[in-house]
């Protein structure tokens, strides 16, 4: 394969995907709350000047929140474009991918507690 072409397909590659995470935030009112929040959290990690070591598992934690948000709207678009009637898989599924996210998003919390209630007291 050409240099070239292999590069600018790899290019193309990250603008769909830069494409997908704007799509995401102007669709998705969770999104934006997740993104208010991310810059919250990173401001505070700043203010408090965090170690290299209270930054990675904050890190990890804005990740896995904005990771399964974004699979759980996919699931959720997928299944109403499969199913758009009521149908109790459709919503077992559904139900099921929000729980990843909230899962996920006290695991955060509980990861930024940890963190930042020592620094706060």
């Amino acid at each position: 394969m050409q240099t070239g072409r292999y590069l600018q397909q790899r290019i193309r590659s990250f603008k769909y995907a830069i494409q997908g995470i704007i799509a995401f935030l102007r669709s998705e009112p969770h999104a934006r709350i997740h993104a208010v929040a991310t810059v919250l959290v990173i401001a505070a990690g700043f203010y408090y000047r965090l170690s290299a070591s209270q930054w990675l598992p904050i890190l990890i934690v804005i990740g896995m929140v904005w990771v399964t948000e974004m699979l759980n709207t996919v699931v959720e678009k997928i299944m109403d474009h499969l199913s758009p009637d009521y149908h109790p898989r459709v919503k077992w599924i559904k139900d099921v991918a929000a729980g990843a996210v909230l899962v996920a998003a006290l695991i955060a919390a509980i990861t930024g507690a940890v963190i930042f209630i020592p620094i706060l007291y």
